[in-house]
This record gives structure tokens, C-alpha cells and sequence, in this order.
């Protein structure tokens, strides 16, 4: 019975772009009382399907449960291979250290495509990261935003594009760190 809740909380997630509410859950699930709402979500805080921020809001933690890892694959000369169950992983879990800090954008141009990330594709940034040289970051700039590589020379603080065909940018008033880049997410 509670993979069938999962599912419907899973469906609203899907539906809703976020985790319903107490009240929400109740009359989702059909139960009488908001007792057993708060039973149900102690069960899924256990088994890491969810958890609550700090005002007690219901987030989404491991919705899409794990997926098996069948080993690896040689990028460099073929070689044979065998699918041997290695691991399961969630992908919540390997790509996510803060949830409540951590975002997804949608990129657009292509300053950072040598550094792999591509018109369209999805970057998965958190807040909570101290950003260091060398970081890709999500930076606004004279009140304009980017994502581009965190660079320092000296005292000298600024943005470096991943494509020749654009500059590095020097910030003329401000330069602010909103978040450090800590996936690239591309659909085929």
C-alpha cells in the first residue's frame, strides 16, 4: 500500500513542479485524518523517500527511488564487457548534497560549451557552496547574470567564458556569487 502513495505523491510532484502539503496529502490519499498524514510521512522520512525543511514543509528526497549500476564502460579503446550488478544508487542522492540549497537552471548560448555545457541543457547549482577559483558559477555580474568559470589574478576578481569567442568579463561595480555548478543534466 505505501508504494501506491508514493506514486500518487510522485504523480502530484510530476503534475504540481512541487511536494503537496499536509492537507494536500490528505485529501490525496483519501485518509480521514491529518494523524495519519503525519504517520504516512514518518514512514516516507524513513525510508528516505522525503523529508522536511525547516518551517516543515514536505520536500521531495529520493522520489524516484534507486536505479542499478551495471558496471562500467570503457570511453578510450573497446574492450568487452559483462553486466554484473555492481551497486544500486539513487540519482537524488549522488547528485544532491543540500536539497533545500540546491537548484536546477536551464542554460542559454554557448560561452561555457567547452567546458561541456551546452545551449538547453540543465544545471544543477546549490547556494550553500563557498564558490573558490576555478568554480563554475553561477555569478550576477553589473546586475546582469551568468554562469561562467570564478577566476582571480592577484586581487583581481572575474568571469572566464569556456568559448574563445567571447571575453572575460570584469565586473565594473559588483560581482556576486549566487551558486556553485554542481551537475550538467542533458537529455538526448
Amino acid at each position: 500500500m505505501i508504494e501506491k502513495y508514493k506514486q500518487q505523491i510522485v504523480k502530484f510532484y510530476r503534475q504540481n513542479k512541487r511536494m503537496p502539503n499536509f492537507s494536500e496529502v490528505m485529501v490525496l490519499l483519501a485518509f480521514k485524518s491529518k494523524n495519519a498524514v503525519f504517520k504516512l510521512v514518518s514512514k516516507l522520512e524513513e525510508d528516505n523517500f522525503l523529508s522536511k525543511d525547516e518551517k516543515g514543509k514536505l520536500i521531495p528526497k529520493n522520489l524516484y527511488g534507486e536505479l542499478r549500476v551495471l558496471g562500467e564502460v570503457e570511453a578510450g579503446f573497446p574492450s568487452a564487457a559483462e553486466e554484473e550488478l555492481a551497486d544500486t544508487m539513487s540519482m537524488d542522492e549522488y547528485l544532491i548534497k543540500n536539497k533545500e540549497a540546491s537548484y536546477l537552471l536551464k542554460v542559454s548560448g554557448d560561452s561555457m560549451k567547452d567546458a561541456g555545457i551546452m545551449n538547453g541543457d540543465m544545471v544543477l547549482v546549490d547556494r550553500s557552496v563557498t564558490a573558490v577559483p576555478g568554480d563554475i558559477v553561477i555569478a550576477e555580474v553589473d546586475k546582469q547574470w551568468t554562469i561562467k568559470y570564478l577566476r582571480k589574478k592577484g586581487k583581481e576578481t572575474y568571469l572566464e567564458p569556456a568559448n574563445k569567442k567571447f571575453a572575460n568579463i570584469y565586473p565594473t561595480e559588483e560581482l556576486k556569487i549566487a551558486a556553485v555548478v554542481k551537475a550538467v543534466i542533458r537529455k538526448y
